[in-house]
């Protein structure tokens, strides 16, 4: 198994190398992983940047302490994969982006569709996407990754059809699409946008819309997926077939 994932705000080590990681990181390497001495440990920012470390003591319940060696510099992957989420009814929000984070999505952009159920609105709506942001980081870290998926803002239907037209390749997860999203061609570079509608379905202006923006509509398979589960599977697909996956 790889080493464990921790996240750390800087790799500022002192003159003999020691760096210690407390905090509520240090209490979880410690007290819930119960780390030893002798062995290995990664720190990221989150954001690309991350160090191999090796565990060379603990103190108390909550800190770590580590021998800081090489400092990386992850570069982000090509093409960057976006996935526009609507907004699933109870916690099969954080699953949608759970299982997106670990098979690779670059970001994920809350969408509050026509057909939506849940609606995020005040404090409720701040609540919910401040969840979604720790299940990304929680999940980048089990799947050890060192670039964790951004969390956008919850948007708009016009904000998503604005997304799709800066993009390389703009499709929509929709039944009437002709085209499998097996088959589409994919850019090599640049940025992929891809729609998950609400288990509703995207509504007829919202296609149009996205269309008009120059996106298509692509099918998944003969199966139905439910909006939690279809970006996974559909990003899944991107991915193996962008050779990020090679």
């Amino acid at each position: 198994m790889t080493a464990p994932v921790f996240v750390a705000e800087d790799f500022t080590a002192g003159g003999d190398g020691r760096y210690v990681l407390d905090g509520p990181e240090g209490r979880h390497a410690v007290s819930v992983k119960r780390l030893r001495a002798g062995e290995d440990v990664v720190l990221t920012d989150g954001a690309g940047r991350w160090a191999d470390c090796v565990v060379l003591d603990t103190e108390g319940k909550d800190r770590l302490v580590l021998r800081l060696e090489a400092v990386h510099e992850e570069p982000a992957e090509q093409p960057r994969v976006t996935v526009v989420q609507a907004l699933p009814k109870g916690d099969r929000g954080e699953l949608a982006v759970e299982t997106m984070t670990e098979v690779g999505v670059d970001a994920i952009v809350p969408w509050a569709a026509a057909r939506c159920i849940t609606q995020w609105k005040g404090e409720r709506g701040a609540k919910a996407l401040g969840k979604w942001r720790a299940t990304a980081r929680e999940a980048g870290k089990q799947s050890r990754r060192v670039r964790f998926p951004e969390v956008a803002e919850a948007a708009t239907s016009r904000q998503v059809a604005a997304l799709l037209a800066g993009a390389e390749f703009a499709a929509v997860l929709h039944e009437s699409g002709d085209t499998p999203l097996a088959t589409a061609e994919l850019p090599a570079t640049g940025e992929i946008v891809l729609v998950v509608g609400p288990e509703g379905g995207v509504a007829p202006e919202e296609l149009a819309l996205f269309e008009e923006a120059g996106a298509k509509a692509y099918r998944l398979g003969r199966s139905v997926l439910r909006t939690s589960t279809a970006g996974t599977a559909a990003a899944a697909v991107l991915l193996a077939r962008t050779g990020r996956w090679s």
